[in-house]
């Protein structure tokens, strides 16, 4: 996990911390993430701050949610179109 100021909200160094995995690598489009339990497991916090932080990158179109399948990252904007 990626170490933030003690004020900054959990759900953005959840975030962050997905953001992280995606610039690095770790995730990559078309990849699963997590479901929210296991992140919330992860994170040692609850569900609805997890689902705050998917429902804000889902926002910014990092992640995509699919009815029934779950949650994907996204391709990178070039290929969004």
């Amino acid at each position: 996990m990626t170490t933030t100021s003690a004020e900054e909200p959990f759900y953005r160094r959840i975030m962050r911390d997905i953001q992280d995995q995606i610039a690095s690598g770790e995730l990559k489009p078309g990849d699963k993430i997590p479901s929210t339990k296991q992140l919330a497991q992860t994170y040692e916090c609850s569900a609805p701050t997890v689902k705050q932080a998917i429902a804000r990158l889902q926002e910014t179109g990092v992640l995509r949610g699919h009815q029934g399948l779950g949650v994907f990252v996204a391709p990178p904007p070039a290929e969004r179109a």
